[in-house]
């Protein structure tokens, strides 16, 4: 997929942090990250000191970490130390899917990127890989919601690798892998013949495809990045099995925590964070626990494949 052919004006829009601008301009691997984990995902300061750890473990497998956030009615591509701080302390962040990355632009709200709007920026920037915790999909019931992340739609159009645990594991998985399908996106199971589901390390689904290497994969997104009007591709890594809450005792928290929800006629882009929230209730702290490994983990490979691209 090519650049658009505003390219240079959305550049305008663009502050990189000095690491990542010397990692561009010098072609090193980069990999891209998203920044609701920090506003949205745990309170201060834990959710600074996981950024920062995940940062660090990209670096230690040689590669540079490009965490992307809106502040200042600029889109940040790398975020400094303060950047880091200010963003993981500020109040009423705006969670930024495609829809929401030019309002929280044009007025200057904070904004965290989601999958989808970290995999806009990324692109722009001409970063090739992008590691996330999970992405987001077809949500239970959306026959009657029309609930569907915009994720799936930005795999679709975007060519970026986004490395992740699978979908988030509340998400009817069997419609979100066929959305996938329909949409031309390969779903690459790595190290396994499952299919991960977020916190735990299997789905009872069979993954579309499996591969067993960073080289393998960078062998495939080389190829991939031939065809000019390819969007993405997902790699569904599995989190560590000491880390892992197994799929049976991770299903009751979830059906505990959607039909909370749904009580509480909680509607739209509320519900995951409200289930997420409910769960790490249910589970003692540990599903935060898990969410951190996987992250991190994720983080690892995709500095491996950033560093097999061409």
């Amino acid at each position: 997929m090519t650049q658009p052919s505003n390219a240079a004006a959305v550049q305008t829009l663009i502050v990189y942090s000095e690491e990542a601008s010397e990692a561009l301009a010098s072609a090193k691997p980069v990999v891209a990250l998203e920044s609701t984990i920090i506003t949205h995902g745990m309170p201060f300061p834990r959710n600074v000191e996981t950024a920062r750890q995940v940062e660090a473990d990209i670096r230690a497998e040689g590669a540079v970490p490009a965490t992307i956030a809106i502040m200042d009615g600029k889109l940040h591509v790398g975020l400094s130390d303060a950047d880091l701080d200010r963003l993981a302390q500020a109040e009423d962040v705006m969670k930024c899917s495609r829809a929401d990355m030019t309002f929280a632009l044009a007025t200057g709200r904070f904004g965290a990127t989601t999958v989808a709007a970290t995999m806009m920026a990324a692109h722009l920037a001409g970063v090739k890989v992008f590691a996330t915790g999970g992405i987001g999909g077809v949500h239970k019931g959306a026959e009657e919601t029309f609930d569907v992340s915009a994720d799936l739609d930005e795999l679709a159009r975007t060519p970026v690798c986004v490395v992740s645990a699978g979908a988030k594991a509340l998400l009817d998985i069997p419609k979100t892998l066929e959305v996938l399908e329909t949409k031309g996106v390969p779903v690459i199971a790595y190290g396994t013949e499952e299919l991960p589901a977020f916190w735990s390390r299997d789905s009872g689904l069979v993954a579309p495809y499996s591969l067993n290497s960073a080289s393998e994969i960078g062998r495939l997104l080389n190829t991939r990045a031939k065809f000019t009007d390819h969007g993405g591709v997902l790699i569904a890594n599995p989190v560590p099995e000491a880390d892992e809450i197994p799929r049976d005792e991770m299903s009751g928290y979830i059906d505990a925590a959607i039909k909370k929800a749904e009580r509480e006629k909680i509607r739209g882009k509320d519900v995951t964070p409200f289930v997420l929230g409910a769960i790490l209730e249910l589970t003692d702290g540990r599903s935060l626990d898990t969410n951190i490994a996987l992250v991190r983990n994720n983080a690892r490979l995709a500095a491996k494949i950033a560093a097999k691209l061409g």
